[in-house]
């Protein structure tokens, strides 16, 4: 068989229960619910980080935050003295593992990679960022400079994606008509890049920007969902939803620490606009694929780097291992191999994708995922537990999540608690099972443990004797997030 093309989309922020061909009968999403029908849709699968910059890497090189040492979205945890870039730890990049063996490849959208200009390997390139620190930063925008030179008219607006800071959790409208916001603009280069031929097979990675805050739909999506129809966020109780730290501080920091249902719903309905006008971006590429002659032959995965609380536990925002955060869509299609509309509940992560694409190449590399193409080939489940961290291990910031098919463990560093869910009894995460599963949360801690000290990094996280090691609890610090045009020098609010 010859080897296929592979395309790799996602979305930043988009919760796993945001399609309506996988039962959310609130949104409307048919050409999410096509890629359902192309292929598997995953009902397991988690993020290995719940924020961008950890998922990123994770999914660009097929290893998790310890190896990666991202943890969040600042600085990478090396050992002192030590400067090695993810690449170095890690390997090649998948776009350059695909270049080299022979594919024609192009990377459009949102990277978000420290530095901002790391090299990614692909042929073509064209970065959409969110937010420019600097005027060199945004002078290598793609978009910036697609506004910049063919749409004049549109350069007095300050921030092209929606008014960020505390305009983040408010209902927006794009300044920009349909054709040409962010999303459009990188579904017309997707759809571009993938009708190109050359005999070579392609490989394209295609990463939008919504559904992240702000939440600017363009018209009409803005005015697509009725606020009164939409159901309001749920919450289990303070014990529950105020047992992470980090929501608590998130909440503050991006001005969401009160906001009523009635404004929660308005907010919802502008996520659910941006989320049908993806999908209609989305589309776009969807026809490119199926207008050629290969598309049978053609593996393609749709992703999130991870949710959005949207209000739910009283939370907004991610960074969290509510299901809202850290569960993502996973749908993966080739309909010349794989049978189609398809639910699987077997446990996969974003570093899996790694060797979903490398298979295309003939040279499969695993790495710290497994190999789940293969499984779906030949039966059997991929793995028993799924991992995911978040916060630096040895500070109080640290906790992680142990996922198997039936519960889910958490353990917060921050005030040493653990957290136990029935997922099959209670999948909104309403009631604490510690006590009436004890035997399942010894099962997990012992899993979370046996992980910490199997990997070096994590292994901060472990007191001599091998147990957690234990915070006091403390409430982190408060900072309003303030993100105006950096590019432009404007840092606050002018009086």
């Amino acid at each position: 068989m010859e080897r296929p093309n592979v395309i790799l989309i996602m979305c930043d922020q988009l919760r796993a229960d945001c399609i309506g061909a996988l039962g959310n009968d609130e949104v409307q999403t048919p050409n999410l619910d096509r890629l359902v029908r192309r292929g598997i849709s995953f009902s397991h699968a988690y993020s290995s980080c719940p924020v961008c910059v950890p998922a990123r890497y994770t999914i660009r090189t097929g290893c998790e935050s310890y190896h990666t040492g991202y943890y969040e979205n600042g600085a990478p945890l090396r050992e002192q003295g030590h400067r090695e870039t993810v690449r170095e730890l890690c390997g090649e990049y998948i776009g350059e593992y695909m270049t080299k063996r022979g594919f024609r490849t192009f990377g459009i959208g949102k990277f978000h990679a420290h530095p901002y200009n790391e090299p990614m390997g692909y042929e073509v390139q064209y970065p959409t960022e969110e937010i420019w620190d600097d005027e060199a930063n945004k002078n290598w925008d793609s978009y910036a400079n697609f506004i910049k030179t063919e749409h004049p008219e549109y350069r007095h607006i300050e921030q092209l994606h929606g008014e960020r800071t505390n305009m983040y959790y408010m209902p927006q409208t794009s300044p920009f008509p349909k054709e040409l916001t962010v999303e459009g603009y990188v579904a017309d280069l997707a759809a571009a890049e993938i009708g190109k031929e050359d005999g070579r097979p392609y490989f394209g990675f295609v990463s939008f920007i919504g559904p992240h805050p702000p939440l600017a739909p363009p018209i009409p999506y803005n005015r697509m969902y009725n606020p009164d129809h939409l159901r309001s966020p749920y919450r289990a109780g303070k014990k529950i939803d105020t047992m992470d730290e980090t929501v608590n501080k998130m909440n503050y920091d991006i001005w969401a620490e009160d906001l009523s249902d009635a404004v929660a719903r308005n907010v919802k309905a502008h996520y659910y606009g941006e989320i049908s006008y993806i999908d209609a971006c989305l589309g776009k590429i969807l026809d490119a694929v199926e207008a050629r002659k290969d598309a049978d032959n053609t593996i393609l995965c749709f992703v999130s780097d991870h949710g959005d609380h949207m209000g739910d536990h009283g939370a907004w925002q991610k960074e969290s291992f509510f299901e809202q955060s850290v569960r993502i869509p996973f749908l993966l299609s080739w309909p010349r191999v794989l049978k189609q509309n398809k639910t699987s509940e077997e446990l996969v992560g974003l570093a899996d994708i790694f060797s979903v694409i490398s298979t295309a190449s003939g040279e499969v590399q695993v790495r710290d995922g497994v190999d789940i193409l293969q499984t779906l080939q030949a039966g059997g489940r991929t793995r028993e537990y799924l991992f995911s961290f978040y916060g630096l291990p040895g500070t109080n910031r640290f906790k992680m999540m142990v996922r198997d098919k039936n519960f889910k463990y958490v353990y917060f560093a921050n005030g040493g608690k653990e957290a136990l869910f029935d997922m099959r009894g209670d999948a909104r995460e309403t009631r604490l099972v510690n006590r009436v599963f004890a035997k399942d949360l010894k099962r997990l801690r012992e899993a979370a443990l046996a992980k910490c000290a199997e990997e070096a990094q994590l292994n901060r996280a472990l007191r001599e004797d091998g147990k957690f090691i234990k915070y006091p609890h403390q409430t982190f610090a408060r900072s309003r997030i303030k993100q105006f045009d950096l590019a432009s020098g404007v840092q606050d609010f002018s009086r």
